[in-house]
């Protein structure tokens, strides 16, 4: 995936509007985050995806706010695409995910 300028595709539309993907209602993962952050709970080590289920790259900025909620955390760097982050889900990730699945 060369950088063609264009930002790469979100999740589908999930998103009406630019910018909606990073932003969380009250402290709770939007639909666009809770999709990424689910697909954590059943990698080794809470490794969460750097495409989403249509191949296309998840967007960074979806990425860098579930970070700054505290829901995913850098993992590691990868020398051969420094620009990918490459996180895992944290346990705070796991138990707003829990909550939600529970209904409370």
């Amino acid at each position: 995936m060369g950088d063609t300028g264009e930002e790469p595709g979100l999740e589908g539309a999930d998103s009406p509007t630019p910018g909606a993907e990073h932003e969380a209602v009250g402290g709770r993962p939007n639909p666009a985050q809770r999709r990424y952050l689910s697909r954590g709970l059943s990698q080794p080590g809470g490794k969460l995806p750097l495409f989403d289920e249509y191949g296309q790259h998840i967007h960074p900025a979806l990425v860098r706010a579930c970070i700054a909620h505290g829901w995913a955390e850098p993992w590691f760097g990868n020398p051969l695409k420094p620009d990918w982050l490459i996180c895992r889900l944290t346990e705070k990730g796991r138990d707003i995910l829990s909550e939600l699945e529970g209904g409370h």
